[in-house]
């Protein structure tokens, strides 16, 4: 594809490796979701959201039918198609880009023949029959470490060296996507926060970013987080907006090249206001 798809356009300003990262704008879809669960369940609810991110400056959307936050069941792919798909329809020929956050190849196939320009599986890809569900098309692809699965990811996670097995890890996860016909430029990885991490396994891996960010380009998803939350004593994802703000900033310092996040807005604006104090025009 030209960069005038949404998928080239997206391959493209990855593999810039910008100073200032993509915004990547999150859509639930679910009703289960950690922060916004219910929220955007309804289909004219999650079109709405999405123009609105779109209205505050997201750069991508990232739509997911299936929540996978600690303690989450998994859901039929039915019910995760009936969710994703009539969202993505209707977003056709929105002017940003649209990944589909899914670990089902069925919904990868459909969510690509619908449009999607990403696919971010937080199993990376290993799932039988997902690398081939996206080799062939021109897809860019989020492969994510996870230690476990999301229903019980958080009960006893535990690492020797958390960065060099995340690292071994994603470098394997490229590599097997490589050799199965993925172009590297449409590759970008991300840590996994929260997803099978202690609190100190997540602030190591954090502050890993430029180390990792050597690999491919980085995608962050700390936003409201309950890592900000031990942070800033927030129990509630509803009270983490500043401290998300803040997690942003210094992965944009440290490297990420896409910053998935809740708060479009507020992201922008703390990324306008520190382009203008360093003096940049980008």
């Amino acid at each position: 594809m030209t960069t005038d798809s949404p998928s080239g356009a997206l391959a493209a300003a990855l593999g810039e490796r910008r100073r200032w990262p993509l915004v990547m704008g999150i859509v639930n879809i679910t009703p289960d979701s950690f922060h916004d669960g219910g929220r955007f369940a309804a289909t004219g609810d999650a079109v709405a959201q999405a123009h609105r991110l779109i209205d505050e400056g997201a750069d991508l959307l990232d739509l997911g039918g299936e929540s996978t936050r600690p303690g989450a069941q998994p859901v039929p792919v039915q019910v995760e198609l009936e969710r994703v798909l009539p969202v993505l329809d209707a977003l056709r020929g929105v002017r940003v880009a649209l990944s589909v956050d899914t670990r089902r190849p069925e919904v990868m196939r459909a969510a690509l023949a619908a449009g999607a320009a990403m696919i971010n599986d937080v199993g990376a890809l290993r799932g039988p029959g997902a690398i081939e569900a996206v080799v062939g098309t021109d897809a860019s692809v989020c492969l994510m470490h996870m230690q476990g699965e999301p229903r019980t990811m958080q009960q006893a996670p535990g690492y020797n060296d958390v960065v060099a097995e995340v690292t071994a890890f994603l470098r394997q996860r490229i590599d097997a996507c490589v050799a199965a016909g993925i172009r590297r430029d449409r590759i970008v990885i991300d840590p996994g926060f929260g997803f099978g991490k202690r609190f100190e396994d997540n602030l190591a891996l954090a502050r890993a970013l430029p180390s990792l960010s050597s690999l491919a380009p980085v995608l962050v998803g700390l936003s409201r987080k309950s890592m900000i939350g031990a942070m800033t004593g927030r129990s509630s994802s509803d009270d983490r907006l500043p401290g998300s703000v803040a997690a942003a900033l210094w992965a944009a310092r440290h490297g990420a090249a896409v910053l998935r996040v809740h708060d479009v807005a507020a992201t922008r604006d703390a990324l306008a206001v520190w382009r203008q104090l360093e003096g940049d025009g980008e």
